[in-house]
């Protein structure tokens, strides 16, 4: 299998194509995970013409496999949203991972996104009665954009659609019970690395996703 994108914003125009019955649709936002979803979002949110915010998400990733999430964080409002893979957790703590050492984790990832909070801007929209698009550039576990969804729900929001350029098979399956829609451009039988799937994916800085949310 060859590469689908160009890079992230090109994936994003690819999404508002698959979007297009919200184009320019009242009370409707376009939020992008923190930080690779911002790019997609933007490139979306300019085709869209919708508002374009983010949403601040962290990976409670395992110990020695921060790859594996066994749970997220997002920030909405004021407030951190947690959420738990609590079957992968009961296999973690069985294997030998001290609570101590993902308690640590969490102390570490609930720090991130409050410093981030200080920088971004475009995280504190209010979603209450809207439709919210959240855009990530890909769904490997699918546990952020959970705890994203979760988040918007907190918040009130009328719908919620996860949309990514590409996703595994089981991430879509699982947003599919808690959004009112999941929208996934490429779900390969063999998921890769997000990565491997554009051919250009560098790591995001913060002056980035700012640079792209303040526009």
């Amino acid at each position: 299998m060859g590469t689908r994108f160009e890079d992230r914003a090109e994936a994003g125009r690819h999404l508002a194509a698959a979007l297009g019955q919200f184009r320019e649709h009242q009370d409707t936002v376009v939020l992008g995970l923190a930080r690779g979803g911002i790019p997609v979002a933007a490139a979306a949110a300019a085709a869209l013409r919708l508002p374009l915010g983010a949403v601040l998400v962290r990976k409670l990733g395992i110990p020695g496999h921060e790859e594996t999430a066994y749970g997220a964080l997002a920030w909405a409002r004021g407030r951190t949203v947690r959420i738990i893979n609590k079957p992968l957790l009961e296999r973690v703590l069985a294997h030998g991972v001290q609570q101590e050492w993902l308690d640590d984790v969490e102390q570490r990832e609930r720090d991130e996104l409050l410093r981030r909070v200080q920088r971004y801007p475009g995280t504190d929209m209010d979603v209450a009665g809207r439709t919210v698009l959240l855009l990530d550039d890909g769904l490997a576990t699918g546990a952020t954009m959970r705890a994203a969804v979760e988040a918007m729900r907190e918040g009130g929001a009328a719908a919620v659609v996860a949309a990514a350029p590409v996703g595994s098979i089981d991430a879509e399956a699982s947003l599919e019970r808690v959004c009112d829609a999941v929208v996934c451009l490429h779900l390969p039988g063999r998921f890769r690395a997000v990565g491997s799937y554009y051919r250009h994916f560098r790591q995001l800085s913060d002056d980035d996703a700012v640079s792209l949310l303040a526009r």
